[in-house]
């Protein structure tokens, strides 16, 4: 069997629509709170509440969309047709939430807010699926992984840059939100039209359809798939601890607040620089391998910034080069093995349901986000550390910062690298298991 992958050109088509897609999630969490909270005299108690709320509806969502990826087809394809259709709400969405009136109140927020993310589960899955089918061999999938994610990057740095660019101090003309409604309006649906016109349909391996129940039976059955799914949510959880913490550790630990913007910046253009490492790694390596060796690396430099203090800004700078460029593995190689995690489902079960997987896998994602910060700021509470950028903290405070950014997030990871350290599906073992899967069709 061969590992070819489709052309870079069509590789990079089908990446394309995940810029305008990555510039939705960073304002969304991040900026769009405090915008809201600021311009429009809602508390950050409310708008909490709503996001709340919106990760909530998320919980059926992500398995809903997920099903109906795998379900609805027309001439056009299930894959591209489902993507193509959800484009125009999310890009609405999108620009309605980033760009409000000015006298957008609670309801505005939470019905925009709803919809973006509706909208934003609609794309994203059949998009996911539709690479996870692409690609077909080992190393060809982590090639496509690697066309994706270091767009996903490109878009995350547009949403990083965009909203301080234009400011931020008012929410009347076109401030920095605005800029990122406008680019995602119009970059979305193009984005999707281009991959759509470029890109194939992929071959649908189905033989049968499965009821749910028998669905989630086999999804239960499926071994590698559960060991993976336990190490990327271990994973995730390690890396979204000092995620929600970087404000206050540059700002509070390294007293170094204006620098919070430029050391992000550095972090996620190193990931884009670690995306094409870690293609080089999975090839020596395999992918499940070079993953790992990512994974200790970083725990190596997350120890090393528990020791940094007050003005350690250029050892902390090389901490943020180091670990964007893991940030590359840890974006690049997971997904790359959850494709043949289902192959893996659909030699044993008869239908491919890369929709339903990567809607289990959407939701982990986001249960490792609410779960790091669900334990890390009670943590801080309890030490007495204040949530504000200006406020002085006490030696215990800062010490039990500085024990969660750094040392808490190598627990997990070790754990992580535990599970997939001799993972059973390698590029010998894939390679049958694909010889199985066009020998049933």
């Amino acid at each position: 069997m061969t590992d070819q992958a489709p052309a870079s050109s069509r590789l990079a088509f089908y990446a394309l629509p995940a810029i305008p897609m990555a510039a939705i999630a960073l304002p969304f969490y991040i900026v769009l709170p405090t915008f809201y909270a600021d311009h429009f005299a809602m508390s950050l108690a409310t708008i909490g509440a709503v996001l709340l709320g919106i990760r909530l509806i998320d919980a059926i969502t992500d398995p809903l969309f997920g099903w109906l990826s795998d379900r609805v087809r027309s001439r056009f394809g299930r894959r591209r047709f489902f993507f193509l259709i959800s484009t125009p709400l999310t890009a609405l969405a999108a620009f309605m939430l980033f760009w409000p009136p000015q006298d957008a109140g609670v309801g505005y927020l939470a019905f925009w807010g709803v919809a973006l993310s509706i909208g934003a589960t609609w794309s994203l899955l059949p998009y996911t699926a539709w690479g996870a089918e692409l690609a077909t061999g080992y190393q060809a999938r982590v090639k496509l992984s690697a066309w994706r994610e270091g767009a996903t990057l490109v878009g995350s740095l547009i949403a990083i840059t965009l909203p301080f660019v234009g400011g931020l101090d008012t929410a009347v003309g076109f401030h920095g939100l605005a800029w990122i409604a406008v680019f995602i309006a119009v970059a979305l649906p193009l984005a999707g039209l281009l991959a759509v016109a470029n890109v194939p349909e992929p071959v649908d391996f189905s033989r049968r359809k499965l009821s749910l129940r028998e669905g989630f039976r086999h999804l239960r059955a499926n071994g590698p798939f559960l060991r993976l799914a336990s190490a990327f949510l271990l994973n995730s959880f390690a890396n979204a601890i000092p995620a929600s913490l970087f404000i206050y550790f540059v700002g509070q630990r390294l007293g170094a607040p204006a620098m919070q913007g430029p050391l992000l910046f550095i972090y996620f253009l190193c990931a884009i620089a670690g995306v094409p490492l870690a293609v080089a790694t999975a090839k020596r390596l395999g992918k499940h391998r070079a993953w790992c060796f990512a994974m200790i690396l970083a725990c190596a430099v997350f120890s090393v910034a528990g020791f940094l203090g007050e003005g350690d800004v250029l050892a902390f700078t090389v901490v943020c080069v180091v670990t964007g460029l893991l940030l590359g593995f840890d974006l690049t190689l997971p997904p790359a093995i959850q494709a043949d995690v289902i192959d893996n489902d659909t030699v044993s079960s008869g239908e491919q349901r890369s929709g339903l997987y990567f809607a289990a896998w959407s939701f982990i994602t986001k249960l490792a986000v609410a779960l790091s910060a669900g334990v890390v700021f009670p943590l801080l509470d309890l030490a007495g550390f204040i949530g504000s950028q200006t406020a002085t903290q006490t030696p215990q405070a800062l010490t039990t910062l500085t024990a969660l950014y750094a040392f808490l997030p190598i627990l997990p990871k070790l754990a992580a690298i535990a599970l997939m350290w001799n993972f059973s599906l390698d590029e010998a073992a894939h390679q049958r298991l694909r010889s199985s899967l066009v020998g049933k069709t």
